[in-house]
Formats: structure tokens, C-alpha cells, sequence
């Protein structure tokens, strides 16, 4: 009897363990059914884009303000090329002339003059009448430093220029002598420099805004008064598209006001993701974690980078991949391994993020007969147009069925790249496409679909990216800080595998990689502390507004009046207040966001702004 009854109390004790474990294996997969079926919210966006051709858009007829003369030789053909496109997207109706023939020009029509003119002995009887109309009130701009000889040796002290050295010397690097751009509290590194500045010391008029950080400090932006007249000097030397807020700043020195259109707009990219996740494991992930690529990616990246997001305010937009296969004609295997797709892009979207298209897998579209070049060894090219048209068509079909409740406006190209043929088909074949995201800076890749913020002739909607990964190396930092002040617009593109390449800094290691990206964010916003967090599609939409706006300006009496042409709910503008404070403003709201700039929201298309001296 005592021996039954032991085994009665096992068999009991036994089944109220299978009850635990019973229970236990219920709670784990009810947490893992929550983990991986995170739900989300439609999100409203704040701007949506619109068809263009629904717009009823006006041009305004204005004279000129400006006159550029230039040269035609490399640089002063760099000049000339820099300057058109930073008036064009500044609003300020401009003419060119070249420096032999800018004799025939009455400089009394133009509130500006820029040279873009290496050898001021071009200009002749030119330079003689620019020095009368600049004392007369005239406002002159050098926009890089030129050729030492008898004329500008001459011209130099109308400048500021008390000493001119005998040469060129190197600028490495470059700090603000004064807080008038935005973001200019740091020193800033010239990755390749080279003898492009002029040794000079200035006079005791002239205003340093930028010099050199170099032991032999060489002042680099800096502006005098002559007569009733204002002469700006660049003394960079470095005339490319990664400078352009440097020279917009520099002009917006010249007169007592100015005032341009900005995006004002900051969004972050996720490059492949959601996408199919490496198998295995990462050399540096292994070292640091212990961990393979999916445990990383979902447990320390993805925290990370989701953490960086609520701290900022920061809504991703996450472009999917649907396959890595390299399949280049119809038909398409359609990935159900789906688990990933729900949990990351549901947790993207929850947290007011967007989902946009990057391709069925990561090869260009680009049709036969493309040329990749160098570097692209692996990339195949789609066999029809059909074919390149059906991958898009599977991948739309794929995301719709992940996530029912999203639209999908954003392309943007496998590296970057992107044909023609690719381009119309997305404007032309796929519902829904408004705007296409590439880069800003093609560099040294000559096959990068490289782009301007703009609205394309077609339409289409371009919203370039300017910088890229966690590195954040000096040149990246250099033009995210130009760019701020240009446009005043962020774009940021990461891809959860530049965890794993040593070329995007794995070697460093993802807490290294994390600080720098964090350490960007951080300037940003204590820069920009205004800047609107936007999606791709919602800065498609900032990007429309900002394109189409046209700017006539009006200084009299103390009073700024700006009129904005194709004005439509909102639009945002910097002011430049060189001269005087701002007082009462009708028709929109300032902010100071350096020392004499401020960014104008502007509610109505008649703006008054009251400046007291």
C-alpha cells in the first residue's frame, strides 16, 4: 500500500509539472506571437504631395538682380555653373556675362555683381567702373580668390585687403568667427585640401565671418564697406556643389535684406528594410555580441536605431527589398517568409515612419545595353521592359499585402543607380510613385542618378539624399552643414548592413558606429532646433512646395515686403537681416537661428516685415 501511494504523490507531482511547462510553452508563444505581429496605426501625414499638373502655376516677371560675370575657363566656368544654380533655388533673378564683354553692361541695373573671373585683367575698363558703382552703393561679391596680378592688386584694398601675399597657401579646415550660420558652433575639416586660398591681412574695416583653423590663420569669408557700397570676398577657393551654403551665405551678406525659399525638412532613410535578413554570422558582430546577424539585427540594431528615432522625434522611412535572388525575368517567386516584413516595418509605421519601395530585389533598373562600369561586377541587367516592370508590379503586390493600410510614394534606386527607361517606367507604369530618392553628391561614380530638390519636368518629384551611414566622416559633416544652411534640409540614408562591411566602418564596431550617428543627431537638432521631421512622401511634399514658390522682394523705408507666387498653405523662407532688428511682422512668424538670419514661416502670400535700426 505505502508503495502505491509514492507512486500516486509522482504521477501527481509529475502532472502538475507537465501543467508548468504546459503553461510556460503557452506565455512563450503568446510573447512571441506579440513580438512578431506588432500592430500599427495608420498614420495622417502632415503634407501629402499633389499632382503637378493640377497646380495652376504662375511665373513672376522680374528684372534681373544680380549680374554674374564669369570666365571661361575651368573655374570660372565651375563659378558661374555654382552661382546659377544657388540664385535659381534662391529666387533671385540673375544675367550673365562674360568678363571680355561685361563692358557693355550698365552695372546701375543690378543690386549685385558676383565674379566668377580668374584674371581680373579681362575685365579691363570694367573693374573701373565697378570700383564707381560699388562706392556709389553697389554690392560686389569675389567668389573665389583669383589670379595674383596687376589688376586685382590693384582692386584688392577696395576689398579690405591691406597685405596680399605672393602665393597660394593650403586651408584645412575652417570655423566661424561669428555665429551667422546655422549649426557653425564646430570646426569643420577640408578633406583634400590644396593651395586654394590667398595669404592677405585685412584691414581694420573689414568684417572676418570665416577663417582657416590652420596655424597661419587665413580669414576666408569676410566683407567691407566702401563708400555707400558692401564687397563680399570668398577666399575658400573651393568651388563645388558640396559648398553651395557657403557661397549662399556669403551672398546674403551683400545688401541690408535677403530673403529665400527652404524645405525645412529632416528625414532619415533606411536602405533594405525591411528586406530578408542574413543567415549566419559577422566577423564583428561575433567579436563584440556573441551573436548572429538576426539576433543582432533584432535585439541590439534595431533597439538602437528605434531608441535614436524616440529620443529625436525622427519617423524612418524604410525601403523593402523583397528578394536577394538576382532574377531578371518573369515570373517572380513571391517571399512568404514574412515575419520580419510585419515586426520591423509594423514598428517603423507605429512610430509614424513610412514604408516605401527599394526593389523585388537589388538590382538596378536598368534595361540591356546599360553600362555599369567599375565596381557593379554583380548587378544584372532586366531583359524587358516588361520584365523590369513586372519585378515592381510583385513587389507593390508583396507590401500591399504586409501592410494593407500604407501607400507607397518613395523609389529609391538599388546603389543609386537608375536608368532612364527605369525613371519613366516609375513615373509612367507604377501607381502611386511621386517621388524618387537618390543622391545629392554623384562623387566619383559616375553612374549615380544624381539630383537636385526639385520637381523634374515630368513631374516626377526629386528628394535627393546628401549623406550616408555611421561613419560621419569629416566631408559628410562638412556638407550636411552646408546644406543646412542652403536649404535647410537633412537627408540621411543608413542600411542595417553597414554593420557588417568593413568599407561602411563594421571594423569600428556597432557601439562606435552608434555613437557617431548619434552624435550627428544631436548637432543636428541642438542646430536645428526648428527643423519639421518629415517622411520621404511628406518631404516629396515640402519639396513641391519649396520648387514652385517664386519670391519677389521689396526693401523701402525700413519695410520688407515679400510676395510669394504659387503660395498654398504654408511656405518657409530664410531671412537675412544684415542691417537692424526685426519688429512687427503681418502674414507670418520669425525665428532666430543664427546671429542675423531667421527662418520666416510664412502664412499668407503678402509678407510685411517692420526692421528697426
Amino acid at each position: 500500500m505505502k508503495r502505491r501511494k509514492r507512486q500516486k504523490g509522482g504521477i501527481f507531482r509529475f502532472r502538475k509539472l507537465q501543467t508548468v511547462i504546459v503553461v510556460f510553452l503557452l506565455l512563450v508563444g503568446v510573447l512571441c506571437f506579440v513580438q512578431w505581429n506588432v500592430p500599427y496605426e495608420e498614420q495622417e501625414r502632415e503634407l501629402e504631395p499633389v499632382e503637378q499638373d493640377s497646380l495652376d502655376l504662375v511665373t513672376l516677371d522680374q528684372d534681373p538682380e544680380c549680374l554674374i560675370i564669369w570666365e571661361d575657363d575651368d573655374t570660372g566656368r565651375q563659378g558661374l555653373e555654382l552661382m546659377e544654380d544657388i540664385l535659381s533655388q534662391m529666387r533671385i533673378p540673375y544675367e550673365t556675362v562674360q568678363g571680355e564683354e561685361a563692358n557693355r553692361h550698365d552695372l546701375e541695373d543690378y543690386e549685385t555683381v558676383v565674379l566668377s573671373v580668374t584674371r581680373w585683367n579681362i575685365l579691363d575698363e570694367t573693374l573701373l567702373k565697378l570700383r564707381d558703382w560699388l562706392e556709389a552703393g553697389g554690392s560686389l561679391m569675389a567668389l573665389y580668390p583669383p589670379e595674383i596680378n596687376g589688376s586685382f592688386q590693384v582692386f584688392a584694398k577696395d576689398f579690405g585687403i591691406e597685405r596680399l601675399g605672393n602665393d597660394y597657401v593650403v586651408t584645412s579646415g575652417l570655423r566661424m568667427t561669428r555665429p551667422f550660420m546655422i549649426g557653425g558652433d564646430k570646426e569643420y575639416v577640408i578633406t583634400d585640401p590644396f593651395e586654394s586660398s590667398l595669404s592677405v591681412s585685412l584691414d581694420d574695416n573689414a568684417e572676418v565671418y570665416m577663417e582657416s583653423t590652420d596655424e597661419n590663420l587665413v580669414p576666408l569669408i569676410w566683407k567691407t564697406k566702401q563708400g555707400e557700397g558692401e564687397a563680399v570676398f570668398c577666399n575658400i577657393g573651393i568651388v563645388e556643389k558640396a559648398y553651395r551654403g557657403f557661397y549662399s551665405t556669403a551672398y546674403s551678406l551683400l545688401e541690408e535684406t535677403c530673403a529665400w525659399p527652404v524645405i525645412n525638412g529632416s528625414t532619415f532613410y533606411i536602405d533594405d528594410f525591411p528586406s530578408p535578413v542574413p543567415g549566419g554570422e559577422s566577423k564583428y558582430i561575433k567579436r563584440d555580441y556573441g551573436m548572429t546577424i538576426s539576433e543582432f539585427y533584432t535585439q541590439v540594431w534595431w533597439n538602437d536605431v528605434y531608441n535614436l528615432a524616440e529620443e529625436y522625434g525622427i519617423r524612418y522611412t524604410g525601403l523593402v527589398i523583397e528578394q536577394y535572388s538576382d532574377d531578371v525575368e518573369q515570373p517572380y517567386e513571391r517571399n512568404n517568409d514574412t515575419q520580419r516584413y510585419r515586426y520591423f516595418g509594423n514598428m517603423l509605421l507605429d512610430q509614424g515612419g513610412e514604408i516605401g519601395f527599394h526593389g523585388y530585389n537589388h538590382m538596378p533598373l536598368c534595361l540591356l545595353g546599360f553600362d555599369y562600369g567599375d565596381g557593379y561586377e554583380s548587378y544584372r541587367l532586366w531583359h524587358s521592359y516588361e520584365d523590369m516592370l513586372a519585378s515592381i508590379q510583385e513587389l507593390k503586390s508583396f507590401c500591399e499585402e504586409m501592410f494593407p493600410k500604407e501607400k507607397f510614394q518613395v523609389y529609391v534606386p538599388p546603389s543609386n543607380i537608375l536608368s532612364e527607361e527605369g525613371r519613366t517606367m516609375l513615373k509612367e507604369d507604377v501607381d502611386g510613385i511621386k517621388a524618387v530618392a537618390s543622391v545629392y553628391i554623384g562623387g566619383l561614380d559616375e553612374v549615380a542618378y544624381e539630383q537636385e530638390f526639385e520637381v523634374a519636368e515630368d513631374g516626377m518629384i526629386e528628394t535627393p539624399r546628401i549623406i550616408s551611414g555611421y561613419i560621419m566622416d569629416d566631408y559628410t559633416q562638412l556638407i550636411a552643414f552646408s546644406e543646412l544652411n542652403f536649404h535647410y534640409v537633412n537627408t540621411h540614408f543608413q542600411h542595417p548592413d553597414d554593420t557588417l562591411d568593413e568599407d561602411r566602418g563594421a571594423a569600428l564596431g556597432w557601439e562606435e558606429m552608434y555613437q557617431r550617428i548619434s552624435d550627428y543627431t544631436e548637432w543636428l537638432y541642438t542646430s536645428a532646433s526648428d527643423i519639421r521631421n518629415l517622411t520621404g512622401s511628406e518631404l516629396a511634399a515640402a519639396v513641391q512646395i519649396y520648387d514652385n514658390l517664386e519670391v519677389e522682394r521689396d526693401y523701402t523705408d525700413g519695410r520688407l515686403k515679400l510676395h510669394l507666387a504659387n503660395f498654398r498653405d504654408e511656405a518657409w523662407l530664410m531671412v537675412r537681416i544684415n542691417e537692424g532688428t526685426p519688429g512687427e511682422v503681418t502674414g507670418g512668424s520669425l525665428t532666430e537661428v543664427a546671429e542675423g538670419l531667421y527662418l520666416l514661416e510664412a502664412q499668407d502670400d503678402e509678407i510685411e516685415i517692420v526692421i528697426g535700426q
